[in-house]
């Protein structure tokens, strides 16, 4: 069983103006851990072996380091000048073309969202463009691998879903609690094992499609927001401090 996870280096640390991506500012997207999790699961359990893909400059190494710690088998850094300012669009248009090369696999897994753009967006189209099935959101997969059942809630409903491996999943951060790699595997991962990195040239990837030039959308900056807020003590018996609650909800036009 070959499992290939998305990650993402995310910013941390918002800029007060253009984003720049360097290292003390990056971190594992913590909505991919659930993903990375899962899929080193179904490793132990089957067998096989989980690859780790991202898309970034050469800072995003470390958390593709940090993800063969936790048990990841091999990591591949797509990384070219052409690729960068990519939106989700030609974002998905690299990875794309870097799950292609890294072909046959079995499972396709993204975290649900990323914290620093929030779309949601790269999963699903990533899937689009390789013609694979996919859902969203989920948050249990059945053992069974010749067709996977895996659920997922949403606006109150448990789905439940069957679906025909290679597929594509974007994991909800409920699925799995992220294990914590050992500090021997830290070292092991840092010091040892080899990273690939690879250019939109080895993908023969058009650079019209990737990079600022196949974005139709572009961030154009990135800066924190700041939020005021204030809080309300109310006195008296808990009775007392519920009416008085529901009365200020009913004032504020929160509730009818």
């Amino acid at each position: 069983m070959h499992i290939i996870v998305c990650i993402k280096s995310v910013v941390v640390d918002a800029p007060r103006g253009k984003i720049v991506r360097t290292a003390d500012k990056y971190a594992l997207n913590p909505f991919d851990r659930p993903a990375l999790e899962v899929a080193l699961q179904l490793k132990e359990q089957h067998g096989g072996s989980v690859t780790v893909l991202s898309l970034g400059p050469s800072t995003a190494e470390t958390t593709l380091r940090e993800a063969l710690a936790a048990g990841a088998d091999r990591a591949v850094l797509l990384s070219d000048p052409a690729l960068a300012g990519s939106d989700t669009l030609a974002t998905s248009t690299a990875l794309c073309a870097g799950v292609q090369s890294l072909a046959p696999f079995d499972l396709l897994l993204f975290g649900t969202q990323t914290s620093d753009s929030d779309t949601g967006q790269v999963g699903p189209q990533t899937a689009v463009l390789l013609d694979l099935p996919m859902v969203t959101g989920v948050v249990k997969i059945d053992d069974a691998l010749d067709c996977l059942t895996v659920e997922r809630k949403v606006d109150g409903f448990l789905e439940i879903y069957e679906v025909t491996p290679p597929a594509a999943l974007t994991i909800h951060s409920s699925a799995a609690a992220p294990r914590d790699p050992a500090l021997g595997n830290l070292a092991v991962a840092f010091d040892e094992m080899p990273m690939k990195t690879v250019s939109i040239r080895q993908l023969s990837l058009d650079p019209s499609l990737v990079g600022e030039a196949g974005s139709p959308t572009r961030v154009l900056s990135m800066k924190p927001i700041k939020k005021n807020r204030a809080c309300q003590w109310i006195e008296g018996t808990p009775a007392a401090q519920a009416d008085a609650l529901v009365q200020h909800l009913v004032d504020a036009g929160l509730i009818g």
